[in-house]
């Protein structure tokens, strides 16, 4: 089942949870649902609620500032929608623009979605020597668009208008 998004009681992106516990957090009082799922619902003896897609926090929660989202190729994926960043084609792979060969890491800014040809055309090169160059550069996401990224968890889902992110 989908997760949903926890939103603090400034309506700031805290965590994803899965649906069971979003619904126990809006039975307990302690969440409200922002957005629910157009077609689900959660019945049960005495109780029949929208699937929250989206809950707020009836209580501000502080959390500890977090400078980066943590790198993962799930991540890169969903960062770049599933597209391969040298022809536009489904990716399935992620490539490193600097290779591990050459030093290059797995970060943020050195790795970017790309097909498997490509990929393999690519090899132990830079995208400069290989003649193929980056339909888009690659980014680092804050941590909240990190978070508001996974959601969509595949690349034909998109996210509901008013969570859509603009990709620096």
């Amino acid at each position: 089942m989908r997760d949903t998004l926890v939103l603090n009681a400034s309506f700031e992106p805290l965590s994803t949870v899965t649906l069971n516990r979003a619904v126990v957090l809006v039975l307990q009082d302690k969440a409200v649902v922002e957005q629910a799922h157009p077609e689900l619902r959660m019945r049960g003896a005495a109780v029949d609620i929208p699937a929250p897609r989206v809950i707020r926090l009836c209580r501000y929660v502080r959390v500890p500032f977090r400078r980066r989202a943590p790198w993962s190729r799930r991540g890169v994926l969903v960062r770049d929608r599933h597209r391969c960043a040298y022809c536009g084609r489904r990716a399935t792979t992620v490539d490193h623009v600097v290779p591990r060969s050459l030093g290059g890491q797995d970060t943020w800014l050195n790795t970017v979605a790309s097909c498997a040809e490509d990929n393999h055309r690519k090899a132990d090169r830079t995208p400069e020597q290989a003649g193929m160059p980056l339909l888009r550069e690659p980014y680092e996401p804050t941590p909240a668009d990190a978070m508001l990224l996974a959601l969509a968890r595949d690349e034909f889902e998109a996210l509901p208008e008013w969570l859509a992110l603009d990709a620096a």
